[in-house]
């Protein structure tokens, strides 16, 4: 449904103002690699996050305690 969304707000941005639909098509790919690295980044802290959450818990876990459902 995004991907729908975004096709035609794209397309309406084409009948109003096609240069700028244009520039707005040949820009996202460089956009989208220059966030890349932030992606990775928020990966790899939640990764650490829920390493450490693990880590903490788990004398509880092994005593038998568990987590509420989420």
């Amino acid at each position: 449904m995004r991907t729908l969304f975004t096709f035609m707000l794209w397309c309406v941005l084409f009948v109003l103002c096609w240069p700028i639909a244009f520039l707005a098509l040949m820009l996202y790919p460089v956009v989208w690699l220059v966030l890349l690295p932030f992606r990775l980044v928020g990966v790899v802290v939640t990764g650490v996050f829920r390493f450490l959450e693990a880590l903490l818990t788990l004398p509880a876990r092994l005593l038998g305690w568990r987590p509420a459902a989420t």
